[in-house]
């Protein structure tokens, strides 16, 4: 996943979500980074990702273009129109 990169990419690891969007990396569930290979495996997958976003956003603060601070937008619920 390139971060801030477009709307779409979803990575996985273990229960933990993470969304992709052109303003913002949202995380979403949980993990356990446990003592064994798995959560070796776990720890370097998340590693990769937060070593990506910071030289992003390192790389965006340098040419100064990185905000202090960004306003999200509010979500909109709206009704399924499948139920």
């Amino acid at each position: 996943m390139k971060p801030y990169a477009n709307e779409s990419d979803v990575l996985q690891i273990d229960g933990l979500t993470i969304e992709n969007r052109t303003d913002r990396i949202s995380l979403h569930g949980e993990i356990d980074i446990t003592r064994d290979r798995q959560g070796l495996k776990a720890a370097q997958e998340l590693m990769i990702l937060i070593d990506a976003t910071i030289k992003v956003l390192e790389s965006e603060d340098h040419k100064g273009r990185l905000p202090e601070a960004i306003i999200l937008d509010n979500t909109v619920t709206v009704e399924n129109p499948f139920a």
